[in-house]
């Protein structure tokens, strides 16, 4: 009996406990961030508080100043700016009152920082970036492979479905990524994306703090960076700040009207984004441009808002924090607000002035990208800076994919469009750091193109040499083929299998043997890291050119040369080596990385095989 009355007086008590926890959830449903860090550069944190009729409240937080409180016209919102400045790590916290009874609170916490968080280091010209989409590239965990709450379920047979790629995949094949000779991971958008079809790209984020459960979770992810630190490797998280889901909760219930862009019926964008400089564009053409929505279920967003500007800052700060981060990718960077996104690249820097970022900016002439990058002389004709460190180097792109199928050089065509590439480089405030790529997931597969291994050593080779940052698509280097005629899901095939030995067939195997040995060798060169590039006009369909160092960044009394060549003719052709007397320097002598071929540059003439590339390190005999 006593037993029983103990027991309901506990059920009680229980049942008194969830009533108020319910109550409190559905007061305060979301706090976007839940935390910050102290000694932040951002030590002003604007914090968004989400639930029904919350703006009737009356709201304090225990020890952290509240220096701004905004109610918008949606009485579902309250933005509180705190200030963290001098404040020690610890919770602070935000109590809702209604008059003096606490309705709903949230643990607001202050964490330590990282030691040497703000000048962490970030991917620079010594690394080779490998692309991967993690619905295909490995599944570490099929239990994930559906979600409650997710519109979407795994149906590997649908080519545009999830196929059940997840985190712990990657996590699975760090060391076959760092064996391959890359450095740094970056993958599409992972974060929840609950369109209920084609949500397995990830470019329609439903919500910016949460790991897609498809996925992982927020702790799977920040394990897999910690892991990929552990092997040497770097992690690059891909950030979509022009539009979101939407199914994201807040597109369901703006916090404002001006937090998209709003039209009386639904407007894509023009994708004309030369009207961003265009010093003749009409007015609505810009807007149709910047201001239209990139897809149907991908509604713009307006970051010109101030409230969403920080909003997108902060989450952004927030996951290079929390996670540890090792550098960006933006998504469609030319499509947003243009003296907004410059805002959000400058903040960010200002926080991490050693974080390297690229922006996607998908143009085919060299002064057009080049506006984007930061410092670009072309963008301070109209007063513009962006603040991004790098761009896409689509231009280059653009010549890998058509030179390989020309066997004639012509005036314009074969391997002269490398060349007239790059002599458009003084455009850029700094080429070094621009991405170099064959292909990546929103292009035609290179292999699908040039289904020659012969053709993917020519156009590897330049990307691993030539001036910038190498870029390699998962799948590239086993051959992997794809057409995107047939559409987006045929470029993106799963690679469950294929990283391991047993699992390629011998052409595979020589695909990945190839790229193994070319960007294993690559990571050890500084010549190619740092080295100046000096070219020579093709002929014949063979493109020279020289990656070198002066002694004096040596610490060598010579200097450091490497001498390619690109032979792109269908037949064999002789080099008359007294035509490359200003690169070749002194040296009389040369052994090529990949073949180890001799050269001896004290003949008249050397014979360079059809369809041929060499990486000829110079030296004397």
């Amino acid at each position: 009996m006593e037993y029983k009355s103990v027991f309901m007086k506990w059920n009680s008590v229980f049942f008194v406990m969830m009533l108020v926890l319910q109550a409190h959830s559905q007061v305060l449903q979301h706090v976007e961030p839940s935390n910050w860090w102290v000694d932040m550069e951002h030590h002003q944190v604007q914090v968004l508080l989400h639930g029904p009729q919350i703006a009737k409240y009356k709201v304090e937080v225990g020890g952290l100043a509240i220096l701004e409180e905004i109610r918008t016209e949606n009485p579902n919102y309250i933005f509180l700016t705190l200030e963290t400045q001098g404040k020690v790590a610890g919770d602070y916290p935000i109590r809702i009152l209604d008059k003096k009874k606490i309705v709903a609170s949230h643990q607001f916490s202050l964490l330590v920082r990282k030691s040497q968080s703000k000048f962490r280091n970030s991917f620079t010209s010594q690394d080779v970036i490998y692309l991967l989409m993690p619905d295909r590239f490995a599944n570490g965990d099929p239990l994930n492979d559906n979600a409650n709450g997710m519109k979407e379920q795994a149906n590997p047979s649908l080519p545009g479905g999830r196929h059940g790629g997840d985190l712990n995949g990657v996590s699975d094949r760090l060391a076959y990524i760092k064996d391959l000779g890359a450095t740094t991971i970056w993958m599409t958008p992972f974060l929840e994306d609950n369109e209920p079809v084609y949500s397995y790209h990830g470019y329609a984020q439903s919500d910016l703090y949460k790991v897609d459960p498809r996925y992982g979770t927020n702790d799977s992810f920040k394990a897999l960076v910690q892991k990929a630190h552990q092997l040497g490797l770097k992690v690059i998280k891909d950030e979509v700040p022009n539009h979101w889901s939407s199914k994201h909760w807040m597109i369901q219930d703006l916090p404002t009207a001006t937090w998209v862009h709003q039209f009386d019926q639904f407007t894509r964008s023009s994708y004309r984004t030369t009207t961003q400089f265009d010093p003749y564009a009409a007015k609505s053409d810009q807007k149709a441009s910047a201001d239209g929505w990139f897809d149907t279920t991908m509604p713009d967003m307006n970051q010109s808002n101030p409230l969403l500007l920080t909003y997108l800052i902060q989450n952004t700060i927030w996951w290079i924090e929390w996670a540890d981060l090792d550098g960006l990718r933006v998504d469609t960077y030319s499509y947003n607000d243009k003296e907004a996104i410059a805002q959000w690249t400058k903040a960010i820097m200002e926080e991490y002035p050693n974080l390297n970022i690229v922006g996607e900016v998908w143009m085919h002439d060299q002064a057009q990208m080049a506006y984007w990058q930061k410092d670009s002389p072309i963008g301070a004709l109209q007063h513009f800076n962006s603040y991004m460190p790098s761009v896409m180097d689509f231009t280059l792109h653009d010549a890998i994919s058509q030179a390989f199928r020309e066997k004639e050089q012509g005036w314009d065509q074969g391997v002269v469009r490398f060349y007239e590439n790059f002599t458009q480089d003084y455009l850029y405030a700094e080429p070094k750091n621009l991405l170099v790529f064959i292909e990546n997931h929103d292009t035609q597969r290179f292999n699908e193109t040039y289904p020659s291994l012969t053709d993917y050593k020519l156009a590897l080779t330049l990307i691993a040499t030539t001036r910038g940052i190498p870029q390699i698509y998962y799948g590239s280097e086993i051959g992997m083929r794809g057409s995107k005629a047939v559409g987006d899901a045929d470029i993106r095939r799963d690679f469950f299998k294929g990283s391991s030995t047993e699992e390629r067939t011998p052409d595979q195997e020589a695909y990945y043997q190839f790229t193994k040995k070319l960007f294993n060798w690559r990571k050890e060169q500084k010549v190619i890291h740092e080295g100046a590039l000096l070219q020579y006009v093709p002929q014949n369909n063979v493109y020279v050119y020289f990656r070198y160092l002066e002694p004096e960044k040596t610490q060598s009394k010579e200097a450091d040369v490497v001498m390619v060549i690109l032979n792109n003719s269908e037949k064999d052709e002789e080099l008359v080596w007294s035509r490359f007397a200003e690169g070749i320097q002194a040296y009389n002598f040369g052994t090529d990385v990949l073949t180890n071929q001799t050269f001896d540059f004290e003949q008249k003439t050397g014979k360079i095989p059809a369809k041929t590339a060499y990486i000829i390190q110079l030296k004397n005999k």
